[in-house]
């Protein structure tokens, strides 16, 4: 299928810009906001602060998701590398299958977070609402902090396969 000059540009474009975006939320997140935050704030005001910054950024995520999905097929069937589904018959498509994988996995820890963290947050704040303990809330803070890393480092080793598929 041939594919419009303008439209694998715009497709670049798009794929380029919420990488930015997302990956810099992430390191943000990651690097700066969580652990600066996390030592200013007693802890039920850092999860209570917690759960609304993850209602803000996780449709985001999802978005980018969909984006980054949608751009990179768009992206990978106008490469003249690409044989087909699932073929790793050149180098290019050894990097870009390993790049899909990393980010499968990069799915699975936001589908984690989303779906199962998240809403653990939500129950903690409950809890502590009705003067319930935080102990065992530390532990859900700190799984969602270390998940978040995870998904950055998970990130950035899918640009380390895009630049090896870029030199193949």
């Amino acid at each position: 299928m041939l594919i419009p000059s303008w439209a694998l540009l715009i497709s670049f474009w798009l794929h380029m810009l919420v990488t930015v975006v997302w990956l810099g939320s992430l390191a943000a997140l990651a690097l700066f906001i969580l652990p600066a935050t996390r030592r200013s704030l007693k802890p039920v005001e850092f999860a209570a602060w917690l759960d609304g910054v993850n209602r803000r950024l996780d449709p985001l995520g999802w978005f980018s998701l969909g984006i980054l999905t949608y751009t990179g097929l768009v992206q990978m069937e106008a490469n003249p590398n690409y044989v087909g589904l699932l073929s790793v018959s050149n180098n290019w498509a050894v990097a870009i299958f390993a790049k899909h994988l990393v980010f499968f996995g990069m799915i699975g820890v936001a589908g984690y977070l989303t779906w199962s963290l998240a809403p653990a947050l939500r129950r903690a704040a409950l809890r502590r609402s009705k003067g319930s303990s935080l102990t065992a809330d530390l532990t859900v803070l700190s799984k969602f902090q270390k998940l978040i890393v995870l998904d950055l480092c998970l990130g950035l080793l899918v640009l380390v396969f895009t630049a090896l598929a870029r030199i193949s």
